[in-house]
């Protein structure tokens, strides 16, 4: 990095030791905004809990209630509505709930304090960045932040609540009744969102890769059949047995497949364009 990557954010060169001293200050900064984001999670355990975390399991949730407004609008009756889950919740260990509570606080503050401990990293690597590399930096950060934020939304309004409603209600015997752990629910409910928003990010992977000159468009393209129907099966397995539901699951992870295809081609232009003019440069 050169002479950059040696500076302050006052432009002041540093030596090793107190890249160390900015960098743990910077973690502390970061450790505190998490802690008090934990805080504030646990005394709003009404809110956590009952408006967010449990809210998968309640028919009135707002997925649920739209899927019986469309069902009823397609003319399918109540064929896409949920009145019971078919399941209940129980706590089998003493200090279960209270343990629950700190994990989904401490989870909850994390999430409340990302916007801030991103801020604050990026004020620790940004000095030693050229303009360049600062601006892609930047931009990238953005698109995957909203990338990661609609993953999320979309693991928790859509992936998360047909999930519940098929694994909770999934029986291989009447004789057998579903009594749902809490920590198996709470696990549940929080690893989907975390995982949709993880799998939000493949347009950028396949723009770096692109760049990398590691994966180009005719190899997705050539893979689209497999992934559209492993994009179906999983729909399949968690939604009900009617196309809608499918489609709704299935829809969006086409889509961002799609969109990957079509970024990754941008790149392949984009570099032959550079290449091109290089040869054209060493050509006079």
């Amino acid at each position: 990095m050169g002479d950059e990557g040696a500076r302050s954010r006052g432009g002041k060169e540093l030596t090793f030791l107190e890249h160390l001293e900015e960098l743990r200050w910077t973690l502390v900064r970061s450790s505190v905004a998490i802690v008090g984001g934990m805080v504030l999670a646990f005394i709003a355990k009404d809110i956590v809990f009952d408006r967010i975390v449990l809210a998968p399991r309640d028919p009135g949730f707002i997925t649920y209630v739209l899927l019986c407004r469309l069902s009823d609008a397609l003319g399918l009756g109540d064929s896409l509505c949920f009145k019971d889950l078919g399941f209940d919740l129980q706590n089998i260990t003493m200090s279960g709930q209270f343990l629950t509570h700190l994990k989904v606080s401490f989870f909850a503050g994390l999430l409340l304090a990302s916007p801030y401990v991103f801020y604050e990293l990026w004020r620790f690597v940004a000095p030693g960045l050229t303009d360049k590399e600062r601006s892609s930096a930047r931009t990238g950060g953005i698109f995957a932040s909203l990338l990661f934020l609609l993953g999320n939304a979309f693991g928790y309004f859509v992936m998360a609540p047909m999930s519940i409603q098929f694994l909770g209600g999934y029986r291989v015997s009447d004789a057998v009744q579903n009594s749902i752990s809490l920590d198996s629910y709470i696990s549940t409910v929080t690893s989907i969102p975390l995982w949709t928003g993880i799998m939000f990010q493949l347009p950028l992977v396949v723009v770096l890769l692109a760049r990398l000159g590691l994966l180009g468009a005719s190899l997705l393209r050539e893979y689209r059949r497999h992934a559209i129907v492993g994009i179906m099966v999983i729909a399949a397995i968690i939604t009900p047995p009617d196309i809608t539901s499918q489609l709704l699951v299935s829809g969006p992870l086409i889509m961002l497949y799609e969109a990957s295809i079509i970024l990754a081609s941008r790149v392949e232009r984009k570099r032959s364009a550079e290449v091109d003019g290089a040869d054209s440069i060493q050509g006079r």
